[in-house]
C-alpha cells in the first residue's frame, strides 16, 4: 500500500469563524466550498474543514474534544515562526505556546485554531522546504 494520507478533515462548529482563520491567517484559498464544507488544496493532500455535526453523521461517531495531536506547518526561517503565530491569533487563532527552541533543535510554537484543533508552527534547519511547500525528513 502507498504511503501516503490524501485529505485530513477536521469538525468545525462555524465554517464562516473557521474560513477566516485559514483564509486570512494562513492565506490559503478554498478550491472548493458549500454550506457544510471548505477544501483546501495543500502540497500533495486536501485539507478539508466541515461542519462539525455533519461530520460527526457521516462518521456515525460524535466527536471528541481534540487531543494528543497537532497538525504542523513548517516556515523557511526561525524569524518567520513568531510572526505567523502572531498572525494566526488575529484571525481568531489561540497561542497555545509563544515560539522558542526545543531542546530537540529548531524553532516553534502552538496555536489552536477557533476549533481548538492545535497548529505547530515551526523552523526546523535540517528540513528543507521545496518551493511547492513540501517539507522533505532529512536528518
Amino acid at each position: 500500500m502507498q504511503q501516503q494520507i490524501s485529505v485530513i478533515t477536521l469538525g468545525v462548529a462555524d465554517l464562516v469563524r473557521s474560513k477566516r482563520f485559514y483564509l486570512e491567517g494562513f492565506g490559503w484559498k478554498p478550491v472548493f466550498e458549500n454550506p457544510e464544507i471548505v477544501f483546501y488544496q495543500m502540497n500533495g493532500l486536501v485539507l478539508g474543514t466541515w461542519l462539525a455535526a455533519a461530520l460527526e453523521s457521516d462518521v456515525r461517531r460524535e466527536s471528541r474534544s481534540p487531543g494528543a495531536f497537532s497538525l504542523a506547518h513548517n516556515v523557511t526561517s526561525q524569524e518567520g515562526v513568531q510572526p505567523l503565530i502572531d498572525r494566526l491569533a488575529q484571525f481568531g487563532g489561540r497561542v497555545l505556546r509563544s515560539a522558542d527552541a526545543p531542546p530537540h533543535g529548531g524553532f516553534r510554537g502552538y496555536v489552536a485554531d477557533p476549533d481548538d484543533h492545535a497548529w505547530e508552527i515551526a523552523w526546523n534547519p535540517a528540513w528543507p522546504i521545496a518551493e511547492d511547500g513540501r517539507v522533505t525528513f532529512a536528518i
